[in-house]
């Protein structure tokens, strides 16, 4: 077999016609700028031409489900293997996806619980386990006090049917009593029941009154009770039922476990979920705090100015209407209206009906629901991104309060191995889950049953330590992975395969990861490629370049200034290539400069204490305001928990008025100082294709006047809003204005196709037909910012913003680029620019976690300026950071661990680069005292 891939004339996206030669079975890593094509080359081309003829080997039948893949935009390629994609998509947005469920390890556990796993009475905690016949006589006998007893045999517990060949043949064996649905029932009348409803059906086997031979009897009726209940029995006395069970049941007080299989370990299904939350762990709820701006304002006042709840139109209406109703005044402060108001106000009448007066003076009857009935009724059926998201500023997630977020019952949860339940066990991070099974002490009955269970488990756990994800707990819900995680997780899984001759596309998996620990992804990747596939990753990273086997650098720059080949070959042949922006950092002919002078301490700052959100050991942090700080660590030290979930949600509930669940902490001193918080993060700026870069950040608003203000639209009467494909009038009705129609694709994700009416152009003809300067509408949204720059270069309020973006590195991007084809790093970088194009207040802090993700060097250089820019005015930075580039020229450091997970959550060192580099126990000062160098 030929020993290259090779690609002839690529032109995807901002591609120059391009021809590459890669060899096969190597780790071959592509770099360039932000933008330069990489991407495109990887994964729109080789991975998309990979999967596309994986698609076309199989059957015409199994197509018709999947769908036609688009051919890429390429003359040629040859050598391809069967590709497979390790992206930064999050593993799963369902928040019943976990760590656990992910890497399969969960269904492994579950196995495991099932078959040695010991039951614990759930009532008394007595361990439980299988009675004979005659421990149940003697449990029934104890309990009888002379009055009649009844011994009766579940046959159908809460299933639903009309069991009429049950009912019937129980009648020919001569049995004559039921108890169904609580009741007890001749088995000779007819018997019908609702086959939609669930039912209990009991039989009973006999009635028995004390007598010499009692114990006799009832073991004979016991023993026939068993045989046709599947291992259950019930003995009545004296009207009281107790369960007990030939399988397992309690000698104490009788509660008795149906069946213990690995179902019941489920939190996806009935069995085993926690009967309150559904197996979620948490729920969403609206909180009475969060809907009230203040509660010294009356309701004339605006107390309430909850999305479409403020103090106008029907709003008004109903709160005029409630108050008339208990004769109080819309002029009272809300915290002085009774409670029975604000029970009404909140949440209803409870379908009683009420006088309604409008604001022009009729009056009509009718029911009201309630604002919060209300808000969580148009949340559910919410069909507009911008109704669910305003509703979920209201919205707060707190854990479930019947299983404390463990996800299942208390069944579940009562089945124990050396005294920990599953879920005890999966909340433990890898390295603590490994230590515990290393530990465990079996019998050799138990040693056998679970030996194939624990060898697949630690193969696993180990693959996860070779990724550097040693510090996830398997209980973790995969949606707040980050996209490094996630795609870690997936390289890990992929290992575990053992797959040989594939095609690897990776992008960035260095994300997220310290330093420290980046050699250990390298090594995973070489054995990727041991194995005998072929290893491509889109890659920044300087350590994962200089371990590649083969460099394909792409460039120079981005968008139209990119998308040609640069340079290929081996690190070092790279490095001494001259236009080559890779090989001047690779060289040093080019670095991001160590400040000259950094910033002095000042008196203000904020201070945390006593923090204990997860792993951190209630530690007290001063972050120094007015100054570019860097939150530091190896991954799972507690960053994203000090920083993500205590201080963000706590500033943001305290200055922005917001109603955001809080981590763990004892207090935050300092916030005198700050007017306003601004978190920078990587989800994306919008959920559906209708979402852009110039939407986001208010521009388009001043593109639409500007069409608007023309002669020709003058001339036919269009406003703004015509020009808006977020409204009927200008837009395509096609398609709605999205330029494209989702395909829901039955075994892949759903797949956009180009609009058969509009051509993609998102508005009708008569918009498109309206132009400036010789451009409609749909020509300017797909220009690239630097081009719009250049087109509106005499309009200050459409080129002022156009050129934050164009500062931030985004100049290669369309104005109308859709938001789902957006990176996370570059959705991030859309709001920062969002947040430049603001009045600076001088008492903002922004947060932003890991803003160099995506970033080639010579973007972080960009950055730095940009955040520098921020903090210049007296603002502050925090972020949250691995790149040591970013990291030196910091003012201040904040260092957590030492190690991730149960060993992390401490401050291992806090100062300047220069202070934490003398640090020895510092990993981060470790790799800082190279570079500062």
């Amino acid at each position: 077999m030929d020993n290259f891939i090779r690609i002839i004339g690529a032109r995807e996206n901002n591609l120059k016609n391009v021809n590459l030669e890669i060899p096969r079975n190597k780790l071959v890593v592509f770099t360039g700028l932000s933008g330069s094509g990489k991407s495109s080359l990887a994964f729109d081309t080789i991975f998309a031409e990979g999967q596309r003829r994986y698609m076309e080997s199989l059957s015409s039948y199994a197509r018709q489900f999947l769908g036609q893949m688009k051919k890429p935009d390429v003359d040629q390629i040859d050598g391809l293997s069967p590709a497979i994609a390790i992206d930064q998509k999050t593993t799963s947005a369902n928040p019943r996806s976990t760590v656990g469920t992910v890497t399969e390890i969960y269904d492994y556990f579950r196995l495991l619980y099932a078959n040695i796993g010991i039951p614990y009475c759930v009532n008394c905690g007595t361990e439980i386990n299988s009675m004979s016949v005659d421990q149940i006589v003697r449990l029934a006998m104890a309990c009888d006090n002379g009055t009649k007893m009844m011994v009766i045999a579940p046959v159908a517990r809460g299933k639903k049917g009309e069991y009429k060949d049950l009912i019937e043949d129980f009648r020919k064996k001569g049995y004559v009593r039921a108890k169904i649905d609580g009741q007890i029932v001749s088995l000779d009348d007819e018997i019908v029941l609702d086959k939609k409803k669930k039912h209990d059906i009991y039989v009973v086997i006999d009635r028995l009154i004390r007598t010499d031979n009692m114990a006799v009897r009832l073991g004979e009726s016991i023993e026939t009770a068993l045989a046709i209940s599947n291992g259950l029995v019930i003995i009545n006395t004296d009207g009281e039922d107790k369960l007990y069970s030939s399988k397992h049941s309690c000698p104490n007080c009788g509660f008795s476990f149906d069946e213990i299989s690995s179902r019941l370990f489920s939190f996806n299904t009935p069995i085993g979920a926690c009967p309150e939350c559904s197996g979620i762990g948490s729920k969403q709820i609206i909180e009475e705090n969060a809907l009230i701006k203040d509660w010294n304002l009356s309701l004339e006042e605006g107390a309430i100015s909850t999305f479409g709840w403020g103090d106008y139109g029907f709003g008004g209406m109903y709160y005029r209407s409630v108050l008339d109703l208990f004769g109080c005044s819309m002029l009272t402060p809300i915290k002085d209206l009774p409670r029975e108001v604000l029970d009404v106000l909140f949440y209803g009448t409870n379908g009683e009906k009420i006088n309604m007066k409008t604001q022009n003076g009729s009056v009509f009857n009718a029911k009201f629901e309630g604002i919060i009935p209300n808000l969580y009724r148009r949340h559910e059926n919410a069909t507009s991104d911008f109704v669910r998201d305003e509703i979920e500023k209201y919205m707060v997630t707190k854990t479930c309060n019947a299983c404390h977020g463990k996800r299942l019952n208390k069944q579940a949860l009562s089945v124990k191995i050396d005294g920990k339940s599953i879920i005890d066990v999966t909340d433990m991070n890898v390295t603590g889950i490994r230590n515990w099974i290393e530990n465990l002490k079996l019998t050799d009955r138990e040693k056998a049953i679970s030996a194939a269970i624990f060898k697949e488990i630690n193969a696993r756990l180990k693959f996860l330590v070779d990724v550097g994800l040693e510090y996830l707990t398997l209980s973790r819900t995969a949606a707040t992975l980050s996209g490094g995680e996630a795609q870690r997780i997936r390289l890990a899984s992929q290992i575990g395969s053992g797959l040989t001759g594939v095609l690897y596309v990776l992008d960035e998996p260095s994300i997220g990861l310290h330093p420290r620990d980046t050699s250990k992804l390298i090594g995973t990747l070489k054995h990727l490629r041991d194995l005998g596939n072929s290893v491509i990753v889109v890659e920044h990273d300087e350590e994962t370049i200089k371990a590649a086997d083969f460099v394909v650098d792409v460039g120079p720059k981005a968008g139209e200034h990119g998308g040609r080949i640069i340079a290929t070959g081996t690190p070092d042949e790279i490095a001494k290539v001259e236009n080559s922006y890779t090989g001047a950092f690779l060289s040093g002919k080019m670095s991001i400069p160590i400040p000259e002078k950094r910033r002095a301490m000042s008196d203000k700052t904020l201070e945390i204490i006593g923090a204990k959100q997860n792993n951190l050991k209630n530690i007290n942090v001063k972050i120094p305001l007015g100054m570019f700080v860097a939150v530091t660590g190896v991954s799972g030290s507690g960053k994203s928990s000090l920083i993500n979930e205590i201080l963000y949600p706590a500033l943001a509930n305290k200055i922005n008025k917001q109603s955001l669940e809080e981590g763990t902490y004892k207090e935050i001193r300092g916030t005198e100082f700050l007017d306003k918080v601004v978190v920078i993060d990587q989800s994306p700026i919008g959920r559906t294709p209708r979402s852009n870069p110039v939407t986001y950040t208010g521009v388009f608003s001043a593109i639409r006047e500007l069409f608007a203000s023309v002669p020709e639209s003058k001339a036919k009467g269009y406003t703004s809003g015509r020009f808006s494909f977020n409204v009927k009038g200008g837009r395509c009705e096609t398609c709605g204005g999205d330029g494209v129609l989702k395909i829901e694709m039955h075994f892949l994700p759903d797949v956009y196709v180009t609009c058969d009416e509009c051509g993609g152009k998102r508005y009708n003809k008569n918009t498109l037909e309206v132009t400036y300067k010789g451009k409609n509408i749909n020509d300017v949204l797909n220009m690239t910012i630097e081009e719009a720059l250049e087109f509106f270069h005499n309009l200050p309020s459409i080129k002022n913003k156009l050129q934050t973006l164009y500062d931030v590195g985004l100049g290669y991007i369309h104005l109308g680029q859709p938001a789902t084809t957006l990176s996370g790093g570059e959705a991030q970088r859309v709001k920062l620019a969002t947040e430049l194009s603001k009045r600076p207040t001088g008492k903002t802090i922004y947060i932003l976690d890991e803003p160099t993700t995506g970033l080639h060097s010579y973007d972080v250089q960009k950055l730095v300026g940009i955040l520098q820019r921020l903090t210049i005015s007296g603002n502050s930075v925090v972020v949250i950071e691995h790149n040591l580039d970013l990291i030196k020229v910091a003012d201040y450091i904040i260092d957590l661990g030492p190690e991730g997970g149960d060993n992390g959550g401490k401050i291992v060192v806090q100062g300047t680069p220069e202070q934490v580099a003398n640090c020895e126990k510092s990993y981060t000062g470790i790799a800082l005292k190279n570079i500062l160098k």
